[in-house]
């Protein structure tokens, strides 16, 4: 640990609910152990850029509760480029920076594992709505993410069922359907079309409805991942077939925004400590990942090589039954 006396921290791609939480505790863990720590601005191109602030226990004190990252983000073109991965890994070595925490999520993960190539250490913290990365069990935001789709679903309901109509309501969610399983369950949908379970079921869904209308139902809900389906056809099909008037709500970046909830928050900090933790024990080349509920971490190449294929058909199945 005494070789590191400088490192930098960035965060990269979709910003996520936690991420501010995760900055703050890599910038206290650092400073209480004698570790300058310099903030990237924008993520890679930040890096190649060299847009930076000093981070300090005063400018990062207060953003537990705030949205987004402060360190503001990108989704870096160049990057990609070996020359721009080398000018980065220069301005890193040229401002003595001795090792990069980097939080985001899958393609942060894969830029990592281009970037160690040019000799740099670099730690990733995975930060990610969407939940979709093999090598843990939770990515920061996913919480805050789902709570936002439930609350503005809720909303939605209240007016379908003054109405007695249909809403087909788009969350966010284009490889993983964590968001749309969770918010679909907890308001009672009556159908949830997933990236993972769909199969072209369109007669299903409306042969399911059209038994609810005939036993009296007034209102329905289905809640549909982005990307599998196209949802305003999806309503058009519902209205046409049922006659029940059906309208469609997409959330959209909603559910990326607001002040992280208490579990965000609390992983973001155990993260961002954990990757110091890791660089405390001389380390190099990591993710911070979670197990069981334990903190744990992984080769970032051995992390990438992990295979996304698995989803918990119980919380799928118990969905259809709740939704009966």
């Amino acid at each position: 640990m005494g070789d590191i006396k400088k490192i930098a921290v960035l965060t990269s791609g979709g910003d996520a609910p936690g991420m501010n939480s995760a900055v703050r505790a890599v910038v206290f863990s650092a400073v209480n152990l004698g570790i300058e720590v310099e903030g990237i601005l924008r993520g890679y191109d930040g890096l190649i850029d060299w847009e930076t602030m000093p981070l300090n226990l005063i400018n990062v004190r207060n953003i537990n509760n705030r949205g987004g990252t402060m360190l503001f983000t990108s989704r870096s073109e160049r990057f990609l480029q070996p020359e721009y991965r080398k000018q980065a890994a220069d301005n890193l070595r040229a401002n003595h920076v001795d090792a990069l925490v980097a939080i985001g999520g899958d393609g942060t993960l894969r830029g990592a594992i281009t970037f160690k190539e040019e000799g740099i250490n670099i730690i990733c913290i995975p930060g990610t709505i969407d939940r979709d990365m093999a090598c843990t069990e939770y990515t920061l935001g996913f919480d805050t993410a789902a709570n936002t789709a439930m609350e503005a679903i809720d909303r939605i309901r209240d007016s379908s069922i003054s109405h007695g109509r249909c809403s087909v309501v788009e969350v966010m969610g284009r490889k993983r359907g964590y968001i749309a399983l969770w918010a679909g369950m907890a308001t009672s949908a009556d159908a949830i079309v997933l990236p993972e379970k769909w199969e072209g079921n369109f007669d299903g869904i409306i042969e399911e409805l059209k038994k609810r209308h005939t036993d009296g139902r007034d209102s329905y809900l289905v809640v549909v991942a982005e990307g599998v389906i196209d949802a305003e056809e999806l309503a058009e099909m519902i209205q046409k077939e049922t006659g029940i008037e059906s309208r469609v709500s997409v959330l959209g970046y909603i559910q990326r925004g607001g002040q992280p909830t208490a579990k965000d928050r609390m992983y973001g900090s155990l993260m961002g400590a954990y990757a110091i933790e890791i660089l405390r024990q001389g380390m190099q080349n990591r993710i911070v990942a979670i197990k069981n509920d334990v903190l744990v971490d992984y080769d970032i190449t051995e992390a990438v090589n992990m295979q996304n294929n698995t989803f918990d058909s119980f919380q799928y199945e118990l969905s259809l039954r709740l939704s009966e």
